[in-house]
């Protein structure tokens, strides 16, 4: 078993104001609209036609509404530049979803800010272990999740594109262990 491990330092990036959203707020939709570019750009027809709004809209949104579930988005200038969302997948794990930056705003480590964001909340309502999926043609974000001590639940060594989803796990720091910083 990995031992688990305190969330990453947040992201020294002045400007930042994350909020916890229902799915139903405009400052949602730029993930989602962007989601869905992303992913049909990326598989185009290997899941099927219309295969990414089927996933975009798989679960419904009170899955992601408190306390169970929460969507983050990272707001910049009146913009939403990053987010991410989570579930609950069983009684001491969450699933993480969603997880985004927008385009423009790459390479900044907005994607480790929101995971760390994702950890502590998820960790302060209770959960123990994160669960996650990712596409076989997303290798920055398989980088990401094995960079933030995610592990992996498959071969690593195999080609993803014979996979399927990767999916991965993360032990959470129990809210009591958590520094100062990272509770409210």
């Amino acid at each position: 078993m990995i031992p688990p491990t305190l969330p990453a330092a947040p992201l020294a990036v002045s400007g930042l104001t994350v909020l916890n959203l229902p799915m139903s707020d405009p400052r949602v939709r730029p993930l989602l609209d962007e989601l869905a570019h992303e992913y049909d750009s990326r598989y185009g027809t290997l899941f099927g036609q219309g295969a990414a709004a089927e996933e975009l809209n798989r679960y419904p949104a009170e899955e992601f509404a408190g306390p169970g579930g929460a969507l983050l988005i990272v707001r910049e200038n009146g913009q939403s530049v990053a987010g991410g969302a989570f579930r609950r997948y069983g009684p001491d794990t969450a699933e993480f979803k969603r997880i985004w930056t927008h385009s423009a705003h790459r390479r900044r480590g907005l994607a480790r800010f929101v995971l760390a964001e994702l950890e502590a909340l998820a960790a302060r309502r209770g959960y123990r272990k994160v669960y996650l999926t990712t596409g076989p043609r997303q290798p920055e974000a398989k980088h990401l999740y094995l960079n933030a001590g995610y592990a992996a639940q498959f071969d690593l060594a195999a080609d993803p594109e014979t996979i399927g989803p990767l999916a991965f796990t993360k032990d959470l720091v129990p809210e009591s262990l958590l520094p100062e910083s990272g509770r409210g």
